[in-house]
């Protein structure tokens, strides 16, 4: 789902919008809101032009309007938020992502939160916007804190950063519908200088200052970006590039006349000739400069005050105080419990040897991988397909809610495997043009085995990531800011409760679709060993991908690239097992104290409607529900 990157701001995503943070592969920004100390809905009369009183607005009604102004302040500093959103407003421009602007953000953090407690009463508000304040004023107080670390982030890393996320932004989200979208995108083809200079000026100063990623990240990096510029018309080689053959489908689809196709198609190329190639150029010798001066050791632990900075990273992606050893102890518990429950497979399957034979029969045989074809590749994407299609008609005995939109099981664009990860989510966009989507890296069909594949559709599709940003994004009665926001541990922790779900439901039938299960869980699990491992016990990457390879039927492909990840994002990893952990236990605890009272509907209800939060008032929801249960007995 939907994740945060460092290399769209100098400073934490939170201080973006300044407490107020909408969702999906961009940031997002915030200007402070009108000085009034009420918001304009409050002083609107009947409406009938013939009456001077006011309505009687709550103070909840009140917070939230003065939400959605702090909101809308933040979307319209952010051009790429709004297109995200699916608003083509500054549809030619990009993020300012200048130290400045960053500072200013805190700032607005800052008067935000001073202006909500002052301005607002706590005890007045009903639930939902108790729930909306404590929010907002952790991730104010977050972005506040964060203006410590605002170049602590990798702003370039192999998995994301401005060399993939240019292309991948105008080829997913530029939708083109008229002549002036295909001028905005030449505008933007025309702007990215300057998003790309202010990136490599804030990697430059991280740099500088300790903030590098080891040696071996440079040469893919240098890999995607000479990617984007090779092609038409940056040489002779006879095929668009990935920028030039988008910008062409999406002009010859608009069906213009010849001359006014021909000049647009003229005008992107000298834009990418321009502007575009010469900017990546400078990237690739800024790569190739810091590569030299590299060095092979991973990790925050490498970074200035790097403890530090590690553990105010898992504060805020698990959004709970637990400690990096803790945390390394739970992993370690769980990966031997799980090694339990796939003995039991084995033994299901009569299966004779040790529980690394059956990972290496698992990562080896053939009939668990599609062909590494484009014909394997449809097929995989036609099965996963299917899978969701059957846990749709499934759904209402276990919900009671279900959102609107559509989505679809697509494959990672070619240009952007090499960086991408396994499988990821995209939500919807804000107007329904766009359905949400799952999207499977193909890239390698020894990486996607099938006794995986139902374990990630359900992650990714549905009930997962799908049934719970979709939801989210469709409530209605709260702020756009909560809506379009996320909290790690809630939202990966829901995709990995999602994942076991099904099994309840009567779904993994196949002995080896249920080992798949356990071995995404287990997968989770070890996360939390190697997260750890890397950013406070001084792992080597090595050592890292040695763990996995020993512990899990991964395939190596996939063991790199994973480790690759968790290099680069410190802390992330851990939110999943740690959240899907307290769904489970709040759920444990709902079943035992209602017995016959308890029904999965109404638990999924209390966990999906009011949308993603910390894991504190996720509980605090959950044990709400139980005594309100309890109390209509």
């Amino acid at each position: 789902m939907t994740k945060f990157p460092a290399f769209l701001t100098s400073v934490s995503l939170a201080a973006i919008l300044a407490a107020c943070s909408p969702s999906g592969e961009t940031p997002e920004r915030q200007t402070p809101a009108n000085d009034s100390s009420t918001s304009s809905a409050a002083n609107d009369n009947d409406g009938n032009g013939d009456s001077g009183d006011e309505l009687e607005v709550s103070e909840s009604e009140r917070l939230n309007a003065w939400f959605e102004e702090v909101y809308e302040a933040g979307v319209a500093r952010s051009p790429v938020t709004q297109t995200f959103l699916g608003r083509k407003t500054d549809y030619d421009q990009w993020n300012d992502v200048s130290p400045g602007f960053a500072e200013e953000s805190i700032q607005i953090a800052e008067n935000n939160l001073a202006r909500m407690r002052s301005e607002f009463d706590y005890e007045a508000l009903d639930e939902s916007a108790q729930i909306s304040w404590r929010m907002f004023e952790r991730n104010a107080e977050r972005t506040i804190e964060g203006r410590r670390w605002q170049d602590h982030g990798y702003i370039f890393t192999p998995r994301a950063g401005p060399h993939s996320f240019v292309p991948s932004f105008l080829i997913g989200q530029h939708r083109v519908a008229t002549f002036g979208d295909a001028e905005a995108y030449v505008g933007r083809l025309n702007n990215v200088g300057a998003y790309l200079d202010q990136s490599m000026e804030n990697a430059r100063r991280a740099y500088d200052m300790g903030v590098r990623t080891a040696r071996w990240t440079y040469p893919p990096m240098i890999e995607t970006a000479r990617n984007v510029i090779s092609g038409h018309p940056f040489d002779d080689s006879g095929e668009d590039s990935p920028i030039m053959a988008d910008f062409r489908n999406k002009v010859t689809g608009l069906g213009l006349p010849q001359d006014q196709h021909d000049q647009l198609i003229a005008e992107a190329e000298t834009a990418m000739v321009e502007v575009l190639q010469p900017a990546y150029e400078r990237m690739i010798d800024m790569f190739g400069e810091m590569e030299a001066g590299a060095t092979d050791d991973d990790g925050a632990w490498t970074m200035p005050d790097g403890s530090e900075y590690y553990a105010y990273m898992l504060e805020g992606y698990t959004t709970t105080d637990m400690t990096p050893e803790e945390i390394h102890n739970l992993g370690l518990a769980e990966v031997e419990r799980i090694h339990g429950e796939m003995r039991d497979i084995m033994a299901e399957v009569g299966f004779d040897g040790s529980l690394q034979d059956f990972f290496e029969f698992m990562r080896t045989d053939e009939q668990f991988y599609y062909p590494n074809t484009d014909e394997g590749r449809e097929a995989y994407l036609a099965d996963a397909t299917t899978l969701i299609d059957s846990m749709r008609e499934a759904l209402p005995a276990f919900f009671n809610t279900f959102p609107e939109a559509d989505m679809e099981v697509v494959r990672v664009e070619p240009f952007r495997e090499a960086s991408a990860g396994k499988a990821f989510y995209n939500r919807p966009s804000e107007d329904g043009s766009r359905p949400g989507r799952y999207y499977a890296n193909l890239r390698d069909m020894r990486d996607m085995p099938t006794y995986q594949m139902e374990a990630l559709a359900y992650h990714e599709g549905i009930p997962g990531h799908h049934m719970q940003l979709a939801i989210m994004q469709e409530l209605e009665g709260v702020p756009s800011f909560r809506r379009f926001g996320g909290v790690t541990a809630y939202t990966e922790g829901w995709g990995l409760y999602s994942e076991y779900l099904p099994l309840e439901m009567g779904f993994y039938d196949d002995p080896y679709s249920n080992f798949g299960r356990l071995a995404m869980e287990l997968w989770r699990a070890c996360r939390l060993v190697v997260d750890t491992g890397l950013h406070h016990y001084r792992w080597t990457r090595e050592e890292a991908v040695d763990y996995l390879s020993e512990n899990t039927p991964n395939p190596q492909g996939d063991i790199v690239n994973a480790i690759d990840r968790y290099i680069v994002i410190p802390g992330q990893a851990t939110a999943y097992k740690i959240g899907m952990n307290e769904i489970l236990r709040l759920r444990g605890e709902a079943q035992s104290v209602l017995g016959d009272d308890f029904t999965m509907g109404a638990f999924h209800d209390v966990v999906l409607t009011q949308g993603a939060m910390p894991l504190n008032i996720l509980e605090e929801r959950v044990q709400a529900w139980i005594e309100e249960v309890q109390a209509a007995e």
